[in-house]
């Protein structure tokens, strides 16, 4: 099985890129964020990857970090997500946000990604937990995750996307009362 690739980057064509790697062209598929972090063409790029054989080929998953392909694994011994669907979760939503949403049951944040419905963001709450890397923050009490819960529903119905959203919450203190969270994460948004 092959863990991990080094070589230089031939190829960019989301979600796949080639990697030439002693000579050999390597077609790999990345989630996004992967991919965006990839460097220039022609620049030497190390993958760690998930190699699947089936009887109708084999194909290769690269990583750029550890936590992403074990996120990835996670999600492929679910039943009913084959590793399109994995790759789309972790394009749509990293491994912390990932990690965040199971931990808080956010099924909302799982069926913003394209190809998951309700039942199949509950199935991934339910199998997912306690199965990924612990969310940012560490152990919140309850108080506080329902007030950054109520200033990231906020900032959503305002207009700004879930990721500048979960940006601004997270440079929040953790006992902040809602309005006042409203207020410091509008004045983040404001300088970025």
């Amino acid at each position: 099985m092959i863990g991990r690739l080094s070589g230089l980057l031939a190829e960019k064509n989301p979600p796949q890129i080639l990697l030439d790697a002693g000579g050999v062209g390597y077609e790999i598929d990345v989630p996004m964020s992967t991919f965006y972090n990839l460097p220039a063409l022609g620049e030497p790029v190390t993958l760690l990857i998930h190699h699947v054989t089936r009887e109708d080929g084999q194909f290769l998953y690269g990583f750029g970090g550890a936590n992403e392909r074990a996120a990835f694994r996670q999600l492929l011994k679910i039943s009913g997500v084959g590793a399109r669907t994995a790759l789309a979760v972790l394009s749509g939503l990293s491994v912390s946000d990932l990690s965040e949403a199971v931990a808080r049951q956010e099924s909302g944040r799982l069926t913003r990604v394209p190809g998951i419905g309700k039942k199949t963001a509950e199935r991934l709450l339910l199998e997912l937990k306690g199965k990924l890397p612990a969310a940012q923050g560490g152990s919140a009490s309850a108080p506080e995750i329902a007030a950054a819960d109520d200033v990231l529903n906020a900032l959503l119905a305002l207009g700004y996307s879930e990721k500048e959203a979960l940006a601004a919450t997270r440079l929040l203190p953790p006992d902040l009362p809602t309005n006042e969270g409203i207020r410091q994460a509008l004045k983040a948004l404001a300088r970025i």
